[in-house]
């Protein structure tokens, strides 16, 4: 790629990054995230703890997030999982508070959704009426739960690519460190995957899977 190949992708990249209003696209999905953290988080450790202990599971993920945003942010999110995980008395109460975090957390990929619509010029298929409504409900549900289980095998791979590196006896900093980049591509290529799967089947077209692995990677 040369260099006036390069200029011209980036100058077509921020011409419609304006056309499609994308702070106004960002303001909108940090607005739903704000609401659907802690959901998601909850879901996701629900469905790692299938397999781990979950005081370990979450820990890990607020440890992991801890090392993204800072301590006070770990601090946040840990007194809003708090906060929506207190219990409430009553199976109606309960049961409230489970559809509640599964609206909360859909949200966020329903407004997602529209976002990839939007850079993808492309419109919502008409005549969905209310069953196309329930539809797309459940489709963000479903990644939900995607999200939930693609962070369980992050957690497995990396849990076994530490018992192995213990196993070989991966005391010394070559060793350490060899492992600790073997972990990092392991979860760069989970959350490159995750974000293919977004780009993927979100938008209401249809996008090869070639068309969006650069985004997913970058």
């Amino acid at each position: 790629m040369n260099t006036p190949t390069i200029w011209n992708l980036v100058k077509e990249t921020f011409v419609s990054w304006d056309e499609d209003r994308a702070p106004r696209l960002a303001a909108a999905l940090a607005y739903y995230a704000i609401f659907a953290l802690a959901p998601l988080l909850i879901i996701a450790i629900a469905v790692a703890a299938l397999f781990f202990d979950e005081t370990q599971v979450r820990q890990s993920i607020l440890t992991q997030l801890g090392g993204l945003i800072g301590q006070n942010g770990q601090l946040a999110i840990e007194a809003m999982i708090d906060g929506a995980r207190k219990p409430e008395t009553g199976m109606i109460a309960t049961a409230i508070g489970v559809v509640t975090l599964l609206v909360a957390a859909g949200g966020l990929f329903g407004q997602l959704q529209d976002a990839l619509n939007t850079i993808w010029e492309v419109q919502p298929k008409p005549g969905r009426g209310v069953w196309g409504m329930v539809r797309d409900r459940f489709f963000s549900f479903s990644m939900v739960l995607g999200t939930g289980f693609l962070l369980l095998i992050s957690l497995l791979l990396s849990a076994g690519l530490a018992a192995m590196g213990q196993w070989v006896g991966g005391e010394a900093y070559g060793q350490t460190l060899m492992w600790q980049i073997i972990n990092f591509v392991v979860s760069f290529g989970v959350t490159s995957l995750l974000f293919a799967m977004i780009f993927k089947v979100l938008p209401d077209a249809k996008v090869q899977w070639r068309d969006v692995w650069i985004g997913a990677v970058v």
